[in-house]
């Protein structure tokens, strides 16, 4: 955890990218209503939700950004594609407020965010959790990596 290289985020990392730096939107564009123009989902009108809008399911991922701008963080794609892995165990939430958690220290499965190309409208939304085996590898799981901020050198 505390090295100065690459790793998965948080859970609570990962879903305040998503949320544009906490801020309360439902998707992880920045936007409250799931538009398969800017997101890959499963988009058809047997899945309609009422904060989704139908059109093109593409049935596969598709190159990172292509579909949308970034969302005010910069971030491609935090809503569909592909599910992403977190750092985190995973565990119910408990009741009480956190900041910055990090989750259990040992568990059986990880938690993944964000839903894929595969995923319902409501598995598309920024608080959507997904639980699997660390040993799993499907064709909509992928990861993104996050850098820990650099140490100021001692001295």
């Amino acid at each position: 955890w505390n090295v100065n290289g690459y790793r998965l985020p948080t859970e609570a990392e990962w879903e305040y990218a998503a949320r544009q730096g906490g801020q309360k939107v439902r998707f992880g564009d920045g936007q409250n209503t799931a538009d398969p123009v800017r997101i890959n989902f499963r988009a058809l009108a047997d899945y309609k939700a009422p904060y989704s809008v139908v059109g093109t399911y593409r049935v596969q991922t598709v190159p990172v950004g292509s579909l949308n701008a970034p969302n005010a963080l910069g971030l491609h794609d935090m809503s569909g594609n592909v599910w992403e892995w977190c750092w985190d165990w995973y565990e119910d939430y408990t009741a009480t407020a956190e900041t910055n958690p990090r989750g259990p220290g040992i568990g059986s499965y990880r938690v993944a965010r964000g839903g894929s190309w595969y995923s319902y409208p409501a598995g598309v939304r920024a608080a959507c959790r997904y639980d699997g085996s660390p040993s799993s590898s499907f064709f909509h799981l992928g990861f993104r990596l996050a850098r820990s901020a650099a140490r100021p050198a001692k001295g």
